[in-house]
């Protein structure tokens, strides 16, 4: 099977509504406003984190809404259980999925990826000569590319969240993490010494969804670029 048709073939059979993933935490406060410009009304409840309900109608009797973890907007929307999705440019970097479409940068939830290590260490040692670093991070592939590309190999330990308590525990050297306001680095003792990317949310689409739904999935797309510019 190849890989444009993976994502229509795993995706449900008997579906016709169309399916938007959006993901949990700050972001979610940040999208309702514009998701409210897009005509876009969820049903009760779809702001309320504490609900155990992970699926919402919205007025629009084509479309609901799947509440999801931000990492897993990404591959709900790559293999067809979404059309279209509100994800982290962090994750479309992390994942890098072929399926995905980005065709919008929503401007909301900015922040950057970055390294961080302890304050007392930072600015130690010369990383140019650096061959070798162990790195802590939910962000495997966006750290060895980095290291990679100034020829440093990555060891890294995968952790999926207490990063700032790896380099004091002797699990890492340092961090690579997402950072927006660099309190938590601080209260923890690390400092910000590097960007890799700025990061801000996008809109998603599976690609053979445009294919297979362009008007439906077009005019979605059509209905947040107007909220863009209103």
């Amino acid at each position: 099977m190849t890989a444009e048709f993976r994502a229509a073939a795993l995706a449900p059979e008997l579906e016709t509504k169309l399916i938007m993933a959006v993901p949990k935490g700050r972001i979610l406060a940040e999208c309702a406003p514009l998701m409210a410009r897009a005509g876009i009304r969820p049903s009760e409840g779809w702001n309320d984190e504490d609900s155990r309900h992970l699926r919402f109608a919205t007025d629009d009797p084509k479309l609901d809404l799947v509440r999801v973890r931000s990492f897993d907007v990404a591959t709900f929307v790559a293999f067809g259980a979404a059309q279209i999705g509100i994800c982290g440019a962090d994750v479309l970097q992390e994942f890098d999925y072929p399926e995905i479409y980005a065709p919008l940068d929503l401007g909301i939830g900015a922040c950057r990826i970055s390294v961080a290590e302890p304050r007392a260490t930072a600015g130690q040692g010369d990383s140019r000569e650096w061959s070798h670093i162990r790195v802590a991070t939910k962000y495997p592939n966006i750290a060895r590319r980095h290291y990679a590309a100034r020829g440093i190999q990555a060891e890294i330990v995968h952790l999926n969240g207490a990063m700032e308590l790896a380099p004091g525990l002797g699990l890492s050297r340092l961090i690579v993490d997402l950072v927006a306001t660099g309190s938590t680095l601080k209260a923890n003792g690390l400092v910000e010494t590097e960007v890799i990317a700025k990061v801000t949310s996008r809109l998603i689409v599976n690609r053979t969804a445009l294919k297979t739904r362009p008007e439906e999935v077009g005019a979605l797309i059509a209905r947040f670029r107007a909220a863009l510019s209103a």
